[in-house]
């Protein structure tokens, strides 16, 4: 495998990244990738709960294996319109209010404006505030301050906004000219933009896995369920593809794959693990085993639905998890390594 395919999985990310999809508000983004995965030759269908299945070909049904990736990102959601017309917002998933003060958003009426805005600590001029500094970070101390005309409730609600509107942030998106892909929501579209390559490469190649391989595109990550449901019969291994951490007492770098052996969840799979290590040694991928010591993954969510499976995670190095995340393409390439090697392709 050469590193076109590499290139091919980041410049996807770059066309997810620029759809909104906060976990909960997925559905634009699940046709998006439905519609990729058809246009390389496969048959996806969007499951109930709004996640997409794929199946990617392979012989053995009966010993199948199911690679999960996650298009739902962390977001906000209209909590409270407030009497000066500013918002008080609810995260959806683990967003940190801290990170994501003077971001951009975009908030999503349920008539279909959509009405640009920032996030910002209330009372945020600092030649005015003088706790502006101490003041804890949360989302009782923070507004959404929309881009109109508003000064009341009354004011924000003529706009269409009312309680419940989903509220994106801006991902900027930038590849620089040394390889690293900075972006909010990294996790997990990169590794969406990952399973594409793979696709692409089996389909370029005409490689046939002697098991068979499905993907799935979940939603509801963020929340804790997005594995769990939508296992085709037969499946007897579940491989989660998404970020790998990186920080103090991880051994893992945005260049490299990351194999993960314990999360929050407990062990992976002692076999699953190892063969994840042998297939990265095989195609001579750069790589981490680590424990994550505040994780969860899809296919936990998966084996917590009651199925009897093997299960693993993988994925490529990212910095700075929930927040403007950071990973580079040789992480994109050297996840993909694995992946052929696990599949034997």
């Amino acid at each position: 495998m050469d590193k076109t395919y590499s290139d091919y999985a980041a410049s996807k990310t770059v066309e997810l990244l620029g759809i909104d999809s906060p976990t909960g508000f997925t559905e634009k983004a699940a046709e998006w990738v439905k519609a990729q995965f058809e246009a390389l030759g496969y048959t996806a269908s969007i499951t109930e709960k709004g996640g997409v299945l794929i199946e990617l070909d392979g012989e053995n049904a009966a010993d199948a294996l199911l690679l999960e990736a996650h298009t739902d990102t962390l977001g906000g959601m209209v909590a409270e319109i407030k009497s000066n017309g500013r918002l008080r917002l609810t995260n959806l998933g683990g967003l940190c209010a801290a990170n994501c003060e003077t971001e951009n958003a975009r908030l999503y009426t349920r008539g279909g404006a959509v009405i640009e805005g920032t996030l910002q600590l209330c009372n945020a001029s600092i030649h005015v505030n003088g706790s502006f500094a101490d003041t804890k970070r949360s989302f009782d101390t923070t507004e959404l301050v929309l881009d109109e005309d508003v000064k009341s409730a009354e004011d924000t609600r003529a706009l269409g906004v009312e309680v419940g509107d989903f509220v994106c942030f801006d991902p900027r998106t930038r590849i620089t000219k040394s390889g690293y892909i900075k972006s909010r929501f990294l996790d997990d579209k990169l590794s969406v933009g990952i399973l594409l390559g793979l696709a692409k490469y089996m389909k370029d190649t005409g490689a046939k896995p002697e098991r068979r391989v499905y993907a799935h595109i979940t939603v509801y990550e963020e929340v804790g369920h997005g594995g769990a449901g939508s296992v085709p019969t037969g499946v007897t291994e579940a491989i989660s593809v998404d970020m790998g951490c990186i920080g103090d007492g991880l051994q893992c770098t945005e260049r490299q794959v990351s194999i993960c052996a314990k999360d929050s969840g407990g062990p992976y799979s002692y076999e699953v693990v190892g063969k994840l290590i042998d297939a990265a040694k095989a195609e001579g991928a750069d790589y981490a085993v680590d424990v994550y010591p505040h994780y969860g993954s899809d296919v936990e969510a998966t084996l917590g639905s009651g199925c009897d499976i093997r299960h693993g995670l993988i994925g490529a190095g990212v910095y700075a998890s929930h927040g403007y995340e950071r990973s580079h393409l040789d992480g994109v390439y050297n996840t993909l390594k694995v992946l052929k090697g696990y599949l034997k392709i």
